[in-house]
């Protein structure tokens, strides 16, 4: 069955278009042709409703994922308390392991969209969250499990971190040039609190009653997975005309500044990621008296933090954002070596919250740069078209380096320890990393004399 809707404005002139332009088609299955959001009359009449609906529920199914992929990095601090007996580099590797299968699993469910339909994709990547969530459930009930066995299942986790990608292309199908920006920025940050809700609410969940039951923090994920993925099957649509060129990866690949960018990337999101999955093991460790129902909130301040960051982009430019941003997250990262020296919690938590609300921040600014950087200096028709893809592409690849940040900092962590006996000497190394990274954001795209100091990047 098929309906056509077409805009009540009729063109002036009958012959200067067809009849037929700017219709849209539905067909069954709730696929839609003739999707073009630069057509203001149909933007306007039908458009914008249909691309707000999709942006609510992918929201929805993406806030999910995200909850998934950073579950681990709140149950690993109660294994202990339900009968686990693991080393510190053992809790950090389940820490870090989501992090890395979630950031190599990007770039293929970016592709999903394409192939089976935005809607039909995110019904599947929502009923594949079943699979980490109720194999958690069941190895938590058994002190005696493997550490392979529990490694394997927090690296199912890692299917959560492969929703973002999916879901930032299926949106960015729906939406005008003018409004993508805004869009996009909506659907990561809500994706992102999802962080924070996991931290939330698994130390209340598991602790229900007089025995702690971590199985809750996997089976309370069931019915909202259900929900999800029933709300995609049947308000969602899926376009016809969504389609993306894997071409634009190689395009990407082979421009200096994908690289450059995705190395930038690492010090924003991978902080984020990484810092989040590993701030409530942080506070166990060193501070058990504190509850670790306040490690939300970090995870919450990057997330919110995300969309304001880009709007200071658009209006100083997403380089110097960037550079302020990791200036920023180093005088956290100081902050909270001296207040662990002093064994200052009220120090080491206020720091741990700058640094989180810088990295929301310079994900928002980086993720500005990227078509800034492509655009510059483009030519003819041609050439404008190859440096978008080239953008597309660099999208696609610095989202999926950057996630590897979330893998890297927590087996710092655990490298320093096993070490030095403590996590200082991985925070002095980050310290200079961002030093390293600000001076590259500046070297390359904001000093006077370089290729784009005559611009705003």
């Amino acid at each position: 069955m098929t309906q056509t809707t077409t805009p009540q404005a009729a063109p002036a002139d009958p012959a200067l278009a067809p009849p037929s332009a700017g219709a849209l088609t539905f067909r069954r299955g709730r696929w839609i042709d003739g999707w073009d959001p630069e057509d203001g009359e149909q933007w306007r009449t039908v458009g914008r409703a249909i691309a707000r609906r999709n942006l609510g529920l992918s929201v929805f199914a993406e806030f999910l994922g995200f909850a998934v992929w950073a579950l681990w990095s709140i149950v690993v601090p109660r294994l202990p308390l339900a009968g686990f007996t693991l080393t510190v580099d053992q809790m950090f590797w389940l820490i870090a392991i989501p992090s890395l299968v979630g950031a190599t699993l990007r770039i293929p469910y970016t592709f999903a969209v394409p192939l089976f339909g935005g809607r039909n994709w995110t019904i599947v990547s929502a009923l594949l969250l079943l699979i980490p969530t109720i194999a958690l459930a069941v190895v938590v009930q058994d002190p005696d499990t493997s550490f392979g066995v529990m490694l394997a299942v927090a690296a199912l986790a890692g299917i959560g971190g492969g929703n973002f990608a999916s879901s930032m292309a299926n949106i960015s199908f729906f939406y005008p040039e003018r409004e993508k920006g805004k869009a996009l920025g909506l659907n990561a940050a809500g994706g992102n609190i999802g962080t924070a809700a996991v931290q939330l609410a698994v130390p209340t969940v598991v602790t229900l009653g007089a025995v702690i039951s971590l199985e809750r923090a996997g089976y309370m994920f069931i019915p909202l997975v259900l929900v999800a993925a029933v709300l995609a099957w049947r308000y969602m649509d899926n376009l016809s005309n969504a389609k993306s060129d894997p071409r634009a990866y190689g395009v990407a690949a082979r421009a200096r500044h994908t690289w450059i960018i995705s190395f930038i990337y690492i010090g924003t999101f991978g902080s984020f990621i990484g810092f989040s999955g590993a701030f409530p093991t942080l506070l166990s460790n060193q501070f058990p008296e504190v509850t670790l129902s306040i490690a939300f909130l970090g995870a919450l301040v990057g997330s919110v933090a995300r969309p304001a960051g880009g709007a200071l982009a658009d209006r100083f430019g997403g380089a110097r954002v960037t550079v302020l941003a990791f200036a920023v997250m180093a005088i956290g990262t100081v902050g909270a070596i001296l207040a662990l020296r002093a064994q200052a919690f009220a120090l080491f938590f206020a720091s741990f919250l700058l640094l989180f609300l810088a990295t929301g921040a310079g994900n928002g600014s980086v993720y500005r740069m990227i078509p800034a950087v492509f655009r510059f200096g483009a030519g003819d028709d041609a050439d404008r078209a190859r440096r978008a893809k080239a953008a597309a592409g660099c999208i696609g690849i610095a989202g999926a380096v950057g996630a590897v940040g979330g893998f890297l900092i927590p087996r710092g962590f655990a490298i320093s320890t096993s070490m030095t006996g403590s996590i200082q000497a991985a925070l002095w190394v980050i310290v200079g990393l961002y030093a390293v990274m600000a001076t590259t954001t500046w070297v390359v795209y904001q000093r006077r004399g370089s290729r784009f100091g005559t611009t705003v990047i």
